[in-house]
């Protein structure tokens, strides 16, 4: 058996997750080794939605703009009911005033990873494929795992494992940590199409006949879409010879959708479950590898890339400073709690969409298109939906690494997005969180010594000058807000001085990342 020599990192799981964890370990000067079993990267659009807070962890390394780019923003959602457009909600500037990305942008998964794939190689840094983790155990104080590749064993150590590799995750198995949960009974279809119709037109479109269901989400290119419908259970029982011909009639009788190809075809079904760990020792598990559920909402990708970059700098700051390594304690509690509302609320929307009974039939079918468009007019309504799908209200204010609050801000919320320089100049505080690491933002006047501090500790201090719209973001005037490297607020405090972000930062081991 070959031995390799020692990375920090072994990343099981090359998908956005895996990708995204590699990213950023790389720009944090990680050594990793990134393997995916499979030979080839996918080449079919899976994951389509990516949310807006996706997109500003991506525009810390300066790749938002060309996934935006590359994708295409809804501007609106069209509810069918017997063949009739019943109601248009408008959601293009959704988030306007709350984001960089007020909009729904759809990326196919393919093309999201073909891209972080080049992102990865420009740093120097190749997925090995086909490479599959075989066994791993915990001995000394590291990693040493086995990976097969063409037929032959390789051992490796690292100082830790990462397993993104998916529903059917290998990692997940080798720890077993439990995976409750369940699957619906409802047999669902995806197909990737060239077609033309009014559901063509570049927005969502969802039919809510009955117990059917059929969603037409767009892609970018004149006449290319995705379908996703619900399969009759007559049809359900030849699943391993079911064709999109076999349900096309049946779904498309709801939307005058005029199919002229069918690039890909897939069936699945939908599964609801959360680890009920995502740490063993050194070994930590991610993305689908921890928890998975409905595709409502279009969170499962971003739920994963979230993982990704809580851990990695995490993980960057153990490895440089091992008194620190009990930052990792605090990657499951911020996570875990996340995924299993994210798993009850999807739970409970999807059952509602796909439930046959009459009560879901009118609720479906008579309230949604008539209450849906007038309570988006609300703008309170607006900004809560936002917040929920777009994942910017994801808080760690329970979490050990959270402490103090000033104005509304408390530790562990996101920092809020506001503008600091003058109308029309395009500057917005989240300018400063390109630098990856620790750093203290002061909106309106900061006082000497943590100024003083700040030059001595090497943690950047950034001070804004006021204006009336932060108020309205929930920052409170002359407070100290101490950021960690994924932009959420570790400490808040609305005295002036240095002290109680020494004592914060002293008690944890914490110091900056470069």
């Amino acid at each position: 058996m070959a031995d390799s020599a020692q990375t920090d990192v072994l990343i099981v799981g090359a998908g956005p997750t895996g990708l995204v964890l590699a990213l950023w370990l790389t720009k944090l000067g990680v050594r990793i080794k990134i393997i995916d079993k499979t030979a080839l990267p996918g080449t079919t659009s899976r994951a389509l939605a990516v949310q807006a807070r996706t997109l500003e962890f991506y525009e810390n390394i300066g790749l938002a703009q060309t996934v935006v780019d590359r994708g295409h923003q809804v501007q609106g959602v069209n509810l069918w009911v017997k063949r009739a457009r019943a109601a248009r909600i408008p959601i293009g500037n959704l988030g306007e005033g709350l984001t960089p990305f007020p909009f729904p942008l759809i990326f196919p998964q393919d093309q999201h990873e073909q891209l972080l794939i080049e992102q990865l190689r420009a740093l120097g840094v190749e997925v090995e494929r086909p490479a599959e983790l075989t066994a791993f155990e915990e001995r000394d104080g590291e990693i040493r795992a086995i990976i097969t590749k063409e037929g032959s064993a390789e051992l490796t150590t690292h100082t830790y494992l990462a397993g993104c590799d998916g529903a059917r995750s290998k990692v997940r198995e080798i720890l077993n940590p439990g995976f409750p949960g369940g699957t619906y009974d409802h047999l669902f279809y995806v197909a990737d199409i060239e077609g033309a119709g009014t559901p063509m037109d570049g927005e969502l479109h969802v039919a809510l006949d009955d117990a059917d269901f059929l969603a037409v989400f767009p892609l970018r290119g004149q006449g290319r879409a995705r379908l996703i419908g619900s399969v009759d259970d007559a049809a359900a029982q030849d699943r391993d010879h079911l064709k999109f011909e076999d349900v096309r009639d049946r779904a498309l009788h709801n939307l005058a959708l005029d199919v002229r190809r069918v690039n890909w075809f897939s069936t699945y079904r939908v599964h609801h479950r959360v680890a009920l760990s995502f740490r063993k020792g050194r070994a930590f598990l991610l993305g689908d590898a921890a928890h998975i559920h409905s595709p409502v909402g279009g969170q499962g990708m971003n739920t994963g890339i979230g993982d990704a970059v809580n851990l990695a700098w995490k993980m960057a700051a153990s490895l440089q400073e091992p008194a620190s390594s009990a930052l990792l304690d605090s990657y499951e509690p911020e996570r875990i709690a996340f995924a299993r509302q994210l798993v009850a609320t999807t739970d409970r929307v999807f059952t509602g969409v796909i439930s046959a009974s009459a009560v879901a039939r009118f609720v479906r079918i008579t309230v949604i298109p008539v209450l849906a468009p007038l309570l988006l007019r609300i703008p309170r309504v607006r900004r809560f939906a936002f917040h929920t799908v777009s994942q910017i209200a994801i808080n760690y204010r329970g979490s050990t690494l959270s402490a103090g609050g000033a104005g509304r801000i408390h530790g562990g919320d996101r920092l809020p997005w506001v503008r600091v320089g003058s109308e029309g100049t395009g500057d917005y505080n989240f300018a400063a969180l390109k630098s990856l690491d620790w750093q203290i933002h002061v909106y309106g006047e900061a006082a000497s010594d943590v100024r003083a501090w700040s030059d001595r500790e090497r943690i950047p201090l950034h001070v804004f000058a006021w204006q009336a719209a932060m108020r309205a973001s929930g920052l409170r005037r002359d407070a100290v807000y101490l950021v960690r490297p994924d932009g959420y607020v570790a400490f808040a405090s609305t005295d002036r001085d240095a002290a109680a972000v020494e004592r914060y930062l002293r008690q944890r081991n914490i110091r900056a990342l470069h």
